[in-house]
């Protein structure tokens, strides 16, 4: 029996997939785009039907109170006691109208002229820890640049000291999880995210109320004076936005750099494109990582209402996900899917065309 007529064993929780998936979703593409995992959910690999769930909020649910990420969860040593509840889960996982308005409001804070002009501070940071490595004379990728560099920009964009850094730190390894659908997380690991969420709040409480009236030009301040028509982000709402700024941007960060740069020294021939042409390609750098390596790899959406996709019906309850790693690598959509190209931005308009980043209205 050759390799190919093997069952395909889609087993998000085996180190082996997570250390390499990309057999396991090739296959998956070709011959079982729709696959019932051993739990009974259908995941979905095909760019398409990826597409077609995320875009459409009608029948699918991002509510964590659907979907089971977050909603109402337990101090493990409380005997019971909430300590995070429904009404402080972050809009990344809220629907619309609620999802509409807070994004709304957060998106005042992110304006391109407020992220351009911390250019030059990232820049300092970028040079710092390469002047830590270059004196050390050795480089671990992933402790040395990838790990500590999106944690410090976190922390400046919200105002954080930066001897408060290291529980930053902390939080965030723990949180990561909260992007995985929560059927790929140890329960042990749910009980830990759920503290850190609890902690991180805290925190950025005791923060905000440390500030007063003092308003220094970072993001935690435009998030405090952000206003449309009235409406202001209330305490809750500003204390989960806060959490869910370090859960979707450490992380998933810290996986692009690491990921980049494995893949530009397993890929030498492509470094040295890079490196002939860095102005010119490093967007396309970006883009093809993102596409080839994803640091997310799956989402999930609760079906509010029975539909179909790629035909097969989803029933009301159900609960599905969409692989983006294999979606970024279906043929039907990119040519020589598993091949790692630097230059493919620079022939195909349609290289960016990745689920990296989600799609429809939880498009990063």
């Amino acid at each position: 029996m050759t390799t190919d007529q093997q069952p395909i064993v889609f087993n998000p929780l085996d180190p082996a997939f997570r250390e390499n998936p990309y057999p396991v979703y090739s296959r998956l593409v070709r011959e079982d785009p729709v696959h019932i995992t051993p739990f009974g959910i259908k995941a979905f690999s095909r760019l398409t039907d990826a597409t077609a769930i995320l875009r459409d909020h009608k029948h699918f649910s991002s509510d964590s109170r659907n979907a089971g990420l977050e909603g109402v969860q337990q101090d493990p040593n409380s005997g019971g006691d909430s300590i995070v509840n429904e009404e402080d889960r972050p809009f990344l996982f809220m629907d619309p109208p609620d999802h509409t308005r807070l994004r709304r409001l957060v998106n005042q804070a992110f304006t391109p002229r407020a992220l351009e002009s911390m250019r030059p501070r990232i820049q300092q940071l970028v040079d710092e820890l390469l002047d830590a490595i270059e004196e050390k004379g050795e480089m671990d990728a992933i402790a040395d640049l990838a790990y500590p560099l999106p944690v410090s920009v976190i922390c400046e964009m919200l105002g954080v000291p930066h001897e408060d850094e290291p529980l930053f730190r902390v939080w965030s390894r723990v949180l990561a999880s909260s992007l995985d659908p929560d059927i790929t997380v140890a329960p042990e690991v749910q009980k830990a995210r759920e503290q850190a969420v609890f902690d991180s709040r805290e925190y950025f409480r005791e923060l905000i109320a440390r500030r007063g009236d003092d308003r220094p030009p970072d993001i935690l301040s435009a998030l405090l004076t952000a206003e449309e028509e009235g409406d202001k982000l209330s305490e809750r709402e500003l204390l989960s936005t806060c959490t869910m700024i370090l859960i979707a941007g450490h992380e998933t960060t810290v996986n692009l750099i690491g990921n980049g740069i494995l893949q530009l020294l397993r890929h030498p021939d492509q470094l040295a494109k890079f490196q002939e042409r860095p102005e010119t390609l490093a967007p396309h750098v970006v883009e093809e990582v993102l596409r080839f390596d994803p640091p997310v790899q799956f989402d999930g959406r609760n079906c509010i209402e029975q539909t179909e996709v790629g035909g097969v019906t989803i029933a009301k309850g159900e609960f599905v996900m969409t692989l983006i790693g294999a979606a970024n690598r279906d043929p039907e959509h990119f040519e020589d899917p598993d091949t790692f190209d630097v230059t493919r931005g620079e022939r195909d308009s349609a290289a960016d065309r990745h689920l990296a980043f989600g799609f429809g209205i939880h498009y990063c």
